[in-house]
């Protein structure tokens, strides 16, 4: 299959993203339009580069352009801007965990159904708290990729609360068959969304932390995902 990578101007919004992908569409076996970075990957395309920009014009000011070869990659310099764009979410892992061991030091032994609830907690209750601070921003972001809130946008607005419950639900309840299927069904779902918008290498904004932090949607959103869900059902699993 033969992919090409265009730049695209004049986008500015979700809306903008969509009308594009639909222009494009009859152009080509797959479009993907992506906002952030404002590209354009068609599989096997069928038209020339004028004829697409002559569709394109006729539904706003939009233009595609040849993108730019990419300059030879640096280990270490994307090294460091890995850990620069991620430190947000991996000080967030680093403080649960800290503060789920420094309770099992107190209890003077290490019991893995008390650390894992309190971590379970501690995540819930913190990824809430940040998703809660722009709530219409985290809803749009999050409608960018999940299943559900594609096409029930008011999902996006829900899910933060979702993720409270949970937490205080691990607080009070600890390890409970209840919560833990939630969790499981919950993470799962999210999970999905996810894989898709990875597997498409879609340049978008990772939701994980609200739109406090310009984190990009990577297969470390989707370790996190997993790594919930496979934590609910370990202890689901050991209940039965």
């Amino acid at each position: 299959m033969k992919t090409i990578m265009y730049d695209v101007t004049g986008m500015t919004c979700g809306g903008c993203v969509n009308r594009v992908n639909t222009a494009l569409q009859p152009f080509a076996a797959n479009v993907t339009v992506t906002l952030d970075p404002p590209q354009a990957k068609l599989t096997n395309p069928t038209a020339n580069l004028a004829q697409m920009n002559q569709a394109l014009s006729n539904i706003g000011h939009y233009s595609l352009s040849a993108t730019a070869l990419p300059p030879e990659p640096n280990t270490q310099e994307e090294s460091a801007a890995w850990l620069t764009t991620y430190r947000p979410l991996l000080l967030v892992f680093a403080y649960i965990t800290l503060v789920s061991l420094i309770i099992e030091w107190r209890y003077g032994d290490f019991e893995l159904h008390r650390v894992m609830p309190n971590f379970m907690a501690g995540f819930f209750l913190t990824f809430s708290f940040f998703k809660l601070l722009d709530l219409a921003g985290f809803a749009s972001s999050y409608a960018m990729y999940d299943v559900l809130a594609k096409r029930v946008p008011e999902y996006g607005y829900v899910y933060p609360f979702i993720e409270l419950a949970l937490g205080i639900g691990y607080l009070l309840a600890g390890n409970n068959l209840l919560v833990n299927g939630i969790t499981f069904v919950v993470m799962t779902f999210s999970t999905v969304g996810v894989l898709i918008a990875v597997s498409n290498h879609q340049k978008i904004r990772c939701a994980c932390l609200g739109a406090v932090f310009n984190l990009p949607m990577s297969t470390v959103t989707i370790i996190e995902d997993v790594l919930m869900a496979g934590m609910a059902l370990w202890m689901i699993l050991t209940m039965l």
